[in-house]
């Protein structure tokens, strides 16, 4: 995988504001407001900045969090795994391993067969439909 790597100032030139925010700043967007959160279609879900396949639609539950919802990743190569220790909390923040963009956050509470809850920001995907 290559990676991709560009200066904020690039980032800034590319993405607005928000999304600029939830993936380089790692903000987050407010649950129940964006896009795919309760979307139902059949593919696969980008990283917004980069491409990179994350996840599948096979894999998308809902958690009733108001966060789209995924129990497994694409591959264990697409996304990576950091220590967030921020707001008083330990979280662990799933990242894009591609280019680092933040995604959102993996939980322990999800169903089976992995046991995971990936809560991933809507702002941070771009579906691709399947043909």
């Amino acid at each position: 995988m290559d990676k991709i790597i560009k200066s904020e100032t690039q980032w800034r030139e590319l993405l607005d504001e928000h999304t600029y925010n939830v993936t380089r700043e790692h903000g987050t967007e407010a649950p129940f407001s964006g896009k795919y959160y309760d979307f139902k279609g059949d593919g696969v879900y980008k990283c917004v900045c980069c491409g990179e396949k994350l996840f599948s639609s096979d894999t998308k539950f809902d958690s009733g969090t108001g966060w789209p919802s995924f129990y497994e990743s694409s591959s264990d190569e697409s996304v990576r795994e950091n220590i967030d220790s921020s707001f008083g909390m330990r979280r662990v923040e799933v990242l894009c391993n591609r280019c680092d963009s933040h995604l959102g956050h993996v939980f322990e509470d999800g169903p089976a067969p992995t046991g995971l809850r990936y809560c991933i920001n809507s702002v941070c995907l771009k579906f691709e439909e399947d043909n």
